[in-house]
């Protein structure tokens, strides 16, 4: 990525010393926003290209200007390189010679290790309820300390049953020391909060300094 953006100040640089500046400016925005999505898509290469000019970037980065797809199927073919259109969007599209086989490899290799790498949260439910006892209390305490501990979010909720809807303060109060109890290891993400005749919060890990 940091190869195609230092490419692409450079496009700019080049183009807006023409006092084309707007230009070089839409130009450049365009490429950008391509790239950004380079590793989403299916990029055409080689003979899949059909446009009859391109602006093309030589395998190092050097600007070769603007060029008929023939000459510039040429220039990759010499280099036993493939000729790959990064930018369709742009007027005209801009085109890169690299190694195109090997630049999949690269991507689907860093693609894995960013899968590998990324934490997946979850979000487990703790229920509690008006009248529950302290051995209880303390058990749901202990299983929403393991949740947090490993990485996780509680979702933690009270179900009003018949005549409980008219005590809401109680289930203000429990939820109030649940938090209480979890505040070394949690903060409240989103404050207990009455919808229809469940009580929730929302606890989440706090960061790692």
């Amino acid at each position: 990525m940091g190869q195609y953006l230092k490419t692409i100040l450079l496009m700019f640089l080049r183009i807006a010393a023409g006092g084309y500046i707007l230009s070089a400016f839409v130009l450049c925005f365009k490429c950008f926003l391509e790239v950004l999505t380079i590793s989403k898509q299916e990029l055409q290469i080689n003979e899949e290209i059909r446009d009859k000019e391109l602006r093309v970037i030589n395998s190092d980065g050097t600007q070769l200007g603007i060029m008929a797809l023939n000459n510039a199927l040429n220039m990759a073919a010499e280099q036993n390189l493939d000729l790959v259109k990064i930018a369709p969007q742009a007027k005209p599209p801009v085109c890169k010679i690299m190694d195109y086989g090997k630049y999949r490899f690269e991507q689907a290799k860093r693609e894995k290790e960013a899968r590998k790498n990324q934490k997946v949260i979850d979000i487990k439910e703790i229920r509690l309820s008006l009248n529950i006892d302290t051995h209880d209390f303390n058990t749901k305490l202990s299983h929403a300390k393991k949740f947090i501990a490993s990485g996780n979010k509680v979702k933690v909720s009270i179900r009003f049953r018949g005549r409980e809807m008219g005590h809401p303060e109680i289930g203000t109060e429990i939820m109030k020391k649940f938090a209480g109890c979890c505040e070394e290891v949690a903060n409240v993400e989103k404050p207990a909060k009455l919808e229809g005749r469940s009580m929730i919060m929302f606890l989440a890990p706090k960061p790692v300094k």
